[in-house]
Formats: structure tokens, sequence, C-alpha cells
């Protein structure tokens, strides 16, 4: 009870924020035909998850450029969820999406705030939390999408990790590999915090060998790893889920390397950032120079806060984390405005906001936080009734 009372401010603030945009989404164009649940819930990826949810895996679909979209691109933790809550529910698999992702926000705002406070105290982790929902791009973690969820699992992960529970870390970095391709992001996070411990560990034990031994070049010794079966269990499982899903697809399309396939046939895959460097190009050298700056201005910031992250000392699994999802970003081949929703599970670029944040007055922190809420609010309005996301 003393734990919910610590993080009741962070969760009613999130709630708040998540609130305010769901309102002004729903009351944007009361002419909108669509309707709120629709656009939350019926729309783009969220059909094909409810799709999987109700059918199973086998859907394809022709675009009008020729090509074949397979469903098996989805991975299947939400799926199996929506079809778990709508058999036991009068809810349809769009709207148990809707239901998981309004939970999971919460487990993930509650993470948020646990790492904060951890690291740089309670304020900090509050403001951690509602910083994240009131990102530009927060109106999806309020769709039945795979975000929220997502961010959840990877969050508590990390938290694990911070606080030496290594079995929990591992099955919840797995978990994150039945969720969505970045759980390789957890993954090797939990692996490169396992590797420092036993870095850091041979290194205190060969600066406590004799000054005669050391000099004399004699071997530290081995690892111990009888000592760390719980940690090593912990980086063995953290990248199952992700290896068994595609192995899965493998197993069923007949080649080894199916998931690639799948993923190339939607126009995904990893380039190295040269397709987002040419769509870049192109909006600099064609007519809409302004949108080419803006972009390459967003790129330098985003870099930038990546670079005071490392600079403030961001413990090694946060940096990993936060580091990969923003390559997978930015180096991935596809459609430019999934762009962002790929950032949105990218929390630790918040904290140097959420930290600065709490050294300030409370007068600047409110308006603040009024402002991005608002901005989010109007932002996703704008964005699900009009192109909305991918």
């Amino acid at each position: 009870m003393r734990r919910l009372r610590a993080v009741a401010p962070a969760l009613l603030g999130f709630a708040a924020v998540r609130l305010l945009c769901v309102m002004v989404l729903a009351l944007w164009d009361p002419a909108e035909d669509k309707g709120v649940v629709r656009l939350l819930s019926g729309r783009w990826d969220s059909v094909w998850y409810a799709s999987i949810a109700d059918e199973g895996y086998g859907r394809t679909v022709v675009a009008d450029d020729g090509g074949v979209h397979s469903d098996l691109a989805f991975f299947p933790l939400l799926p199996w969820l929506e079809r778990v809550i709508s058999a036991v529910s009068p809810l349809s698999a769009g709207e148990a999406g809707l239901l998981v992702s309004a939970v999971a926000s919460l487990a993930a705002a509650w993470a948020l705030f646990a790492i904060g406070e951890r690291l740089y105290g309670r304020r900090a982790g509050v403001l951690l939390a509602v910083l994240w929902a009131a990102v530009p791009v927060g109106i999806v973690q309020s769709m039945a999408y795979t975000e929220a969820l997502f961010t959840a699992l990877a969050a508590w992960s990390l938290y694990a990790v911070l606080t030496g529970r290594w079995l929990t870390a591992g099955l919840l970095s797995a978990a994150t590999g039945l969720c969505r391709p970045a759980g390789l992001a957890v993954a090797a996070a939990v692996a490169a915090a396992a590797l420092a411990v036993l870095l850091a560990e041979r290194a205190e034990r060969r600066a406590a060998e004799p000054a005669a031994e050391r000099a004399a070049g004699v071997a530290a010794g081995p690892w111990p790893w009888a000592a760390h079966r719980r940690m090593l269990a912990g980086v063995l499982l953290a990248p199952l889920g992700w290896a068994g899903y595609v192995l899965w697809v493998g197993a069923r399309t007949g080649e080894p390397l199916g998931y690639l396939r799948v993923q190339g046939d939607w126009g995904n895959g990893f380039d190295g950032g040269w397709a987002f460097a040419r769509f870049i190009g192109d909006r600099l050298a064609g007519g809409n120079p302004v949108a080419g700056l803006g972009l390459c201005a967003g790129v330098a910031l985003l870099l930038w806060v990546c670079v005071r992250c490392v600079r403030m000392g961001l413990p090694l699994p946060l940096l990993v984390y936060g580091g990969a999802m923003v390559v997978l970003a930015l180096c991935a081949a596809g459609y430019f405005g999934s762009k962002p929703r790929l950032l949105l599970p990218a929390f630790p670029l918040l904290l140097p906001a959420a930290v600065a944040l709490a050294g300030a007055r409370a007068r600047v922190v409110a308006v603040v936080l009024v402002t991005a809420a608002t901005g989010a609010a109007l932002y996703g309005a704008v964005w699900l009734t009009g192109s909305g996301p991918p």
C-alpha cells in the first residue's frame, strides 16, 4: 500500500494526460464518422492484430503496387492477449486490444516511475512517467497497438536488471521478443549489463591480487560462472521470444530467413539509414526544403539527447536499450511516418528532461507539462483524423 501511494502521483498524472488526449480526439470533429473507438482500434496495424486474434495466422493482402503483405510480419503476444480477453468477455478483439494498451500503459508508467525514482529521486520518477504520456505521438499508447505493451515489458525488464533480478529480467525480455522485433534491444541490454558485471568483478579480483602476481602477468583466474547462474540464465532467456517466433516463421514459410523476406515484402528492413537519408535528401532537393531542414534539426536534437544521456551517466542497460531503439528507428527502411512511433518506447531519452525539470520551480514544471500535454492532444487528434500512423 505504501508503494502504491508513492507511485500514485505518477499514475494519476499519466492517466490525466492520456485522458486529455483521448477526449480531444473524441471532440476534435463532431462530424467525424470514424468514431474514437474505430480511430484507436479499427485501422492500420490494429486490424491485422485483431484478424490474427480472431482467425489465427494466414492472412495475406495484395497491395495496389502488387506487393504481398502477410500477417506473419506481426508478432503474436498482443493477438494472444486479445483472443483470451475477447473469449471471456463481450469485447471484440480490437476492443480487447484497447484494454490491453490501457492496462499496459499504466504498467509502463509505473515502471518508468520506479526507474526514475531509483536513479534520480521520486520527483524525477513522476516527471518521467508524465513526460512519456505527453510526447507528441503519445496517442499511440491508447491505441490497439503494441507500443504500450512493449514499453511496459521492456521497462520492467530493465528495472529488474538495475535491481539484480536477472531471471525476471530475462523472462520479461523474452516476452518483449514475442511483442515486437525490437525485443532484441532489450535482450542486448540484459546481455551488456551482465557482461559489465562480470568484467567489473574480474577487475576487482585482479586489483586484490598481490602486486608481484600482477607484475608477473599471472592470470586472474576463471570467471565466477557458478556464482552467477541466475544472471547467465537471464541472459540466455532474454532473446528466446524473438528467436522462437522468427524460427517459427521460417518453418511456416519453408525459408530459414522467411521472416526477413516477409518484412521485405512490406517494404521494411534494415538498410543502415539509407532510405531515411534519401527521404530527407528528396525534401531538401525537392519542393519542400523547410521540411527537410526540420527533419535534419529533429535528427540532430535526437542525437544531442543521446549524447546527453551518456554524459549524465545513465546506467549501461538504459544506454544500450535507448541507443538500440534509436538505431532501429533511424536505420530501418520503411514508411517514414512510422519512425516517431518506433521511438515511443525509447523512454531513457526522456530522462535528461525529467531530471532537469525535477530541479526546476513548480511554476516552470507546470507550464512545461501543460504545454506538452496540450500539444500531444492536438497533434494526436490531427494525426489520427488525417493520415494517421502506419
